[in-house]
């Protein structure tokens, strides 16, 4: 089990984009997925080198991960052969 620290989006955030104290951090979207309607963000933050962005997408038991949920990823089902 994760500490609650660990779940955080600002935990997240800091642990993929790695911003400095100087390097501002803006959420540029917010929404729902359409599968699901599950909630998700992008994050940014701009450096010299160029911008850098992740989405985050919030799980069922409260944790924010930068995978969707299983059940919102789409399935692709085999077509059954023609004899």
């Amino acid at each position: 089990m994760r500490a609650t620290s660990e779940q955080s989006l600002r935990f997240l955030v800091e642990k993929w984009l790695a911003p400095g104290p100087s390097v501002p951090v803006h959420v540029t979207e917010f929404s729902r997925t359409r599968l699901g309607g599950r909630r998700y963000v992008r994050v940014e933050t701009s450096q010299e080198g160029g911008s850098r962005g992740l989405f985050f997408f919030r799980h069922d038991d409260g944790c924010w991960c930068v995978f969707p949920p299983t059940a919102d990823t789409p399935k692709l089902f085999a077509q059954p052969r023609a004899a």
